[in-house]
């Protein structure tokens, strides 16, 4: 049996941690150590860890991060700490249902022997949406959100980022390309950037089933907010997304700095011609992203990016 690491980063957590460690402890799946990564709390969240980890010594292990790395890179970083075969996300506030583990597992050692275990994997799921005290709000974030989980293409990834960071896992062979440069600067989240490794180099797997509890309560670094919210912020706030999409641009001009010698051809021409988007004229950025596919999922997404692009 192989071990798991968990890699869960805290900031402020206080309110949910406790909830969100006894979640995972009570997995049917107990072959687990978590690494938890604090980034300067100011509240209760660091003597919570510590009890557990006075409570629970083979399982659970705190740090604390000597200056604030934010969310993204100290997951990137705390990935790069384990030793594992597998390695799992997890968020302060969430809630794991039984069985995560072993569902995820059991899908990463399916495609393991598909395509070997040499080969950069990740695995992501569903997630079931719920308020603060865990009452359902929908039960799929994919479907919620009008957004397919199945267009893990590259193209469509530069565009859309589909994985769902608390769902998470990823095997050795992944955590080995993160580890081989320093952490990005221009990484817009940690999910994003390894499903950007794992479709350069590797495989994508999703399971259609919710894993966990994805709490909202209006804290969140990333939450769900769902379609209708997620299109009125778009038509608001135009000047804004015209600055998100320069920040994926940058983006992948930092993946291609680092990655590029070992991308094969085909990837390589699609990472740099996204990355250059911003300095070919109006008609030619729109053929690229309809010849090329660095589409979002649905019509009313992808309307709004060429209008904006």
């Amino acid at each position: 049996m192989s071990m798991v690491s968990i890699v869960m980063t805290t900031y402020n957590g206080e309110q949910y941690i406790a909830e969100q460690i006894e979640s995972i402890l009570a997995s049917s799946f107990q072959d687990i150590e978590i690494f938890i990564y604090d980034d300067g709390s100011k509240d209760g969240t660091v003597s919570i860890l510590k009890r557990y980890e006075s409570l629970y010594p083979d399982k659970v292990h705190a740090y604390q991060n000597e200056v604030n790395l934010g969310v993204t890179k100290n997951f990137l970083q705390g990935i790069t700490r384990t030793t594992s075969d597998y390695i799992m996300l997890c968020d302060q506030d969430d809630y794991w249902k039984k069985d995560k583990i072993e569902v995820t597992l059991k899908r990463m050692r399916q495609m393991e022997k598909q395509y070997d275990k040499e080969v950069p994997m990740v695995v992501f799921t569903d997630a079931e949406v719920v308020d603060a005290e865990l009452k359902t709000i929908h039960e799929s974030f994919f479907r919620s959100g009008h957004l397919n989980p199945k267009m893990t293409d590259l193209p469509h990834l530069l565009m859309e980022n589909k994985l769902i960071g608390c769902t998470v896992m990823l095997n050795a062979a992944l955590r080995m390309i993160i580890a081989e440069h320093d952490l990005p600067k221009n990484a817009k989240f940690h999910d994003w950037w390894i499903g950007l490794i794992a479709a350069s180099f590797g495989r994508i797997g999703y399971v259609n089933q919710s894993t966990l509890l994805y709490r909202q309560h209006g804290k969140n670094v990333v939450g769900n907010n769902g379609f209708i919210a997620y299109f009125k912020d778009r038509i608001t706030s135009l000047q804004k997304q015209r600055e998100a999409l320069k920040v994926l641009q940058s983006q992948a001009q930092e993946f291609y700095s680092l990655y590029g010698k070992r991308l094969s051809d085909h990837s390589r021409d699609h990472i740099q011609r996204f990355a250059r988007l911003g300095k070919v004229n109006f008609i030619l950025r729109r053929v690229y992203l309809l010849h090329y596919g660095y589409l979002k999922t649905g019509v009313i997404r992808n309307i709004g990016v060429l209008l904006l692009i």
